[in-house]
């Protein structure tokens, strides 16, 4: 199933997403995603609503380093756990919405990443159990602040700016086992290849990171867990389009513009 949240007539919903291709269409939820719903009598074509952040997450959990080649292409090694840092829910946007570089930095950077979309409130959940928690999965862009991340010491300025957190299109409820996925992860900037690897290459898997974060934190329904990006991130301009594909799960992009 693939939820979505739009606007249609000034009007803000949930909905699922049907049909392929050309012939795709919105029916509205009559409630939200999280709990029993139904559908209502409302169908829209796709291209007659406009599509929003999947989710509004009372937090956005960052998890570092998780792919080998990523950890060594930014100077370093894998940790011997995941190294986790948060974005703001203000950090949100969707699709098509615009990324704004701050005046701040010089060296704004992609991170192409599968979102995690947590589904029911949890606390210490157990690996094994992982897959009860999670409502599915979605597109994200760890947008990053590189020289403010570098000049910090720490992460939450680097990447915590308004628009510093692009998800979507939709979230997709069935991708399989959170310990046994293996997605084509790829970011596109202008239509040429940045990144490209697999999730079945992260260094702790879907399920591992539900148990690492809940270990600490109480995850609460909409909350989102971003796995970690593979090498090749690299600079944003002005002016730009960045993309981020997601085998099973769809397209996500967005232009980037200067912060007036």
């Amino acid at each position: 199933m693939r939820i979505c949240r739009f606007s249609v007539a000034d009007q803000v919903a949930f909905g699922v997403i049907e049909g392929h291709g050309d012939d795709q269409s919105v029916v509205a939820m009559t409630a939200h995603p999280f709990g029993p719903f139904e559908l209502s009598t409302a169908r829209f074509a796709l291209g007659e609503v406009r599509l929003l952040a999947p989710i509004l997450p009372s937090k956005v959990v960052g998890i570092g380093k998780n792919y080998a080649d990523h950890a060594r292409e930014m100077g370093g090694e894998p940790s011997a756990e995941p190294v986790v840092f948060l974005k703001p829910s203000t950090s949100v946007i969707g699709p098509g919405d615009a990324i704004a570089l701050p005046w701040q930095s010089a060296e704004v950077h992609h991170e192409a990443e599968l979102a995690v979309v947590i589904g029911r409130l949890c606390r210490e959940v157990p690996r094994e159990r992982a897959a009860d928690v999670i409502l599915g999965y979605t597109c994200a862009n760890d947008v990053t602040a590189r020289d403010l991340q570098r000049a910090d010491g720490q992460w939450a300025r680097a990447k915590g700016f308004d628009t510093f957190c692009p998800l979507g299109p939709w979230i997709e409820t069935d991708l399989g086992a959170p310990d046994a996925l293996d997605l084509a992860v790829e970011c596109r900037v202008d239509g040429a290849v940045r990144q490209s690897g697999r999730t079945k290459d992260l260094i702790a898997n879907v399920a591992d990171l539900v148990a690492h974060v809940s270990a600490f934190t109480t995850l609460l329904p909409g909350d989102v867990i971003l796995t970690g990006t593979p090498a090749g991130v690299g600079p944003l301009a002005d002016g730009q389009t960045v993309t981020v594909d997601i085998e099973g799960i769809g397209t996500l992009s967005n232009r980037v513009v200067s912060r007036g």
